[in-house]
């Protein structure tokens, strides 16, 4: 198997929480270059040596740097894409300077991830009511399967990736019909797009990364759903007071987020707040490890868990608040 070496520029002092980061979305092995505990060696050991390694001895003035292998196959395209987006937003909220957090991809045949990516995506057949497709493959669809193109880019979100499978497995079965629906991390625009197709009345779809709001307009579009049904906002809906009021003018049907843990965890208030009573919300890109620790947290906004699936290591639930339990 052919693997990509991905770097992230810190501080020393940012580490611990980068690779903290980088396993809640699955990166378990990193190695970590860092003068700092390079010149700490130096100055405990060196007494006891006769010469250093000039190459070795670069160290002491490299930046710090956590660095991590991917597979050279569509998981390690969609994790990737999913690291860059959430990159954006690790900052915020920590009193630690993290750095640049700038991303580097060596790939070791020096072909372009921009464009490489593009021959692991085949049709994804979600359901007998919906399939997605690549914008350049040729597919028929079942009769009266309803078929959502996709030009995924750089951007988070193409239906192979199991966190946004779930998402849309659990949004065809929820029947968006009429409904006002929220997609907060659009990313490519994917789930929003899948939700107009399924006969959503209106979509509001919110992300960081003006990359994935350009994306998600272009798939819009290649889906004919670029009109006034669709929103497309960018921002940090947690940090930006205007933005979130904003998006809170209206209430909505349905909530869907796949995001991370943590982000899930820091939302759950504007969850709550943006979600009607007899509402549904929809949560994915959850490592399977985290599932308690979400869901807690969405219990104490006073949501309870409908449905909780797990897929090879990532969760997603169903979640209604709690009163709506009895009726």
């Amino acid at each position: 198997m052919n693997w990509a070496e991905v770097s992230v520029k810190t501080t020393s002092e940012g580490v611990e929480i980068l690779t903290g980061f980088l396993m809640a979305h699955g990166v378990n092995g990193v190695m970590i270059e860092d003068a700092n505990d390079f010149n700490n060696f130096l100055n405990d050991t060196t007494i006891h040596w006769d010469y250093v390694d000039e190459e070795l001895m670069q160290m002491a003035h490299c930046d710090t740097r956590v660095k991590f292998y991917l597979p050279d196959n569509l998981q390690g395209f969609e994790t990737l894409n999913q690291i860059r987006t959430d990159l954006a937003t690790l900052q915020a909220g920590q009193e630690i300077n993290l750095g640049e957090l700038s991303l580097e991809v060596s790939y070791k045949e020096e072909e372009d991830w921009e464009t490489a990516w593009k021959k692991y995506y085949r049709p994804i057949i979600i359901s007998d009511t919906l399939a997605v497709v690549p914008e350049w493959e040729a597919f028929s669809p079942k009769e009266g399967q309803i078929v959502l193109r996709m030009d995924p880019g750089m951007a988070f979100g193409s239906g192979s990736h199991d966190t946004t499978r779930l998402c849309l497995t659990f949004l065809d079965q929820q029947k968006p019909e009429n409904l006002r629906v929220l997609d907060m991390g659009c990313g490519s625009g994917i789930l929003s797009i899948a939700a107009l197709l399924l006969g959503a009345r209106s979509v509001t779809g919110v992300d960081i990364d003006q990359l994935a709001t350009k994306i998600a307009r272009e798939n819009a579009a290649l889906n004919g759903c670029d009109d006034e049904r669709l929103t497309v906002k960018c921002g940090n809906i947690l940090e930006n007071k205007e933005l979130a009021d904003e998006v809170g003018k209206e209430s909505y049907d349905l909530i869907l987020a796949n995001i991370v843990a943590d982000v899930i965890i820091a939302m759950a208030p504007l969850f709550k707040r943006f979600l009607k009573q007899s509402g549904t919300l929809i949560v994915s890109g959850i490592i399977a490890e985290r599932a308690d620790e979400v869901t807690e947290r969405l219990k104490e906004q006073e949501f309870y868990i409908a449905e909780l699936r797990v897929e090879n290591g990532w969760a997603a639930a169903v979640c209604r608040f709690e009163e709506d339990i009895c009726q």
